[in-house]
């Protein structure tokens, strides 16, 4: 483990370079671990896995599309792939990577099957963090561990196959055998992540929620519809709006300061934009600042846990999800989004 500055704060951060691929296998050379749900994370992390050379298994509700879709992707029913339950009882490591109301759903036919010694693994606190609302509370006798890939499975899976890594977190809740670090980082590597730091069950939940609900996805949409509507109410065309507002900053500008840094984009651009940047980057800063502290805090309450927890187990749940997505999908702004990107060159 090395200890790393980062801006002033020292963090516990492992790499590739002090744990290699050749470590993690040994570590697991004897396990068998068994991904439980083939959804958002699943396929990404069991296929690297497998990949890597580690015994894999994947169970999955038979006759269903996600259990086709790991048929598609290799895995062999009987040899492989298994009804959850089955793969439960094989499996040393039990991969949890159900959505959070399945696994509190399923979460008593996992438990019977978490037998002394084994490893119970997620990549998200959820479950751990909310246990006396969700009742996900592990025998005392194995291993609770978490690695939480900061992306989704689909982009694990590409930048796996493209020879890069997707930093992950990892955590400790639970250290019964005295191996719960070993394997914790054995799984990090082996599922791909460029580097992995330390958090805890909770930490991770803490700002993973706030990030969905913040600039990965709730604050980025709020924020890019109110720019949109503003110059679509001032006479510009759609296409002036969308391309200003969202095509300038996800294909020109995001992978720039992904790859040098905001404070790179500021010192290379413009100089009237560098001068109006600075001057608007304050008030934005003081309008969204509160409501990202009363985010935190309905997250840190437990308030969000409990929406999720209510709506998701709603038996028109999904029905009543399809038509806030359509309403998403139609709106002006991304069907101007879906003709713009058929108009981008690699496409014509």
């Amino acid at each position: 483990m090395a200890k790393l500055n980062f801006g002033g704060v020292v963090e516990n951060v492992v790499t590739r370079d002090e744990f290699p691929l050749s470590k993690a296998q040994e570590v697991l050379k004897n396990e068998t671990i068994a991904v439980i749900g083939y959804g958002v994370q699943g396929p990404g992390q069991s296929m690297n896995l497998r990949d890597n050379g580690f015994k894999v298994i994947v169970g999955q509700r038979k006759d269903s599309k996600t259990w086709d879709k790991a048929v598609a992707d290799g895995w062999v029913p009987g040899e492989t792939l298994f009804e959850i339950e089955e793969a439960c009882k094989r499996g040393t490591i039990i991969e949890y990577l159900l959505s959070d109301a399945a696994q509190i759903k399923l979460w008593p036919t996992v438990k019977k099957h978490l037998t002394a010694g084994k490893a119970l693994y997620f990549s998200h606190g959820f479950g751990i963090t909310y246990k006396d609302r969700t009742g996900i509370i592990p025998p005392a006798d194995v291993d609770v561990i978490l690695v939480a890939p900061k992306g989704s499975g689909t982009s694990l899976r590409t930048m796996f196959l493209e020879g890069r890594g997707l930093n992950s977190s990892y955590a400790i809740f639970q250290d019964a055998t005295g191996k719960a670090y070993d394997r914790v980082i054995a799984l990090g590597i082996g599922v791909g992540s460029g580097y992995l730091f330390e958090t805890t069950f909770q930490r991770e939940v803490y700002s993973d929620l706030t990030g969905e609900r913040g600039t990965l996805m709730g604050a980025i949409q709020g924020l890019l519809l109110a720019q949109y509507e503003t110059l679509r109410e001032n006479g510009h065309t759609p296409s002036e709006a969308f391309n200003e507002t969202v095509e300038e900053l996800t294909q020109s500008l995001m992978p720039l300061f992904a790859e040098k840094g905001m404070d790179w984009m500021y010192a290379n651009c413009s100089t009237t934009a560098q001068r109006g940047a600075l001057d608007w980057m304050g008030p934005f800063h003081d309008a969204t600042k509160p409501v990202f502290q009363k985010l935190y805090k309905e997250v840190a309450s437990g308030n969000e846990a409990q929406r999720s927890i209510d709506s998701n187990s709603q038996p028109d749940y999904r029905e009543k999800l399809e038509v806030e997505l359509k309403a998403l999908r139609e709106s002006e702004m991304w069907q101007t989004g879906a003709v713009v990107r058929k108009l981008r060159p690699e496409n014509g």
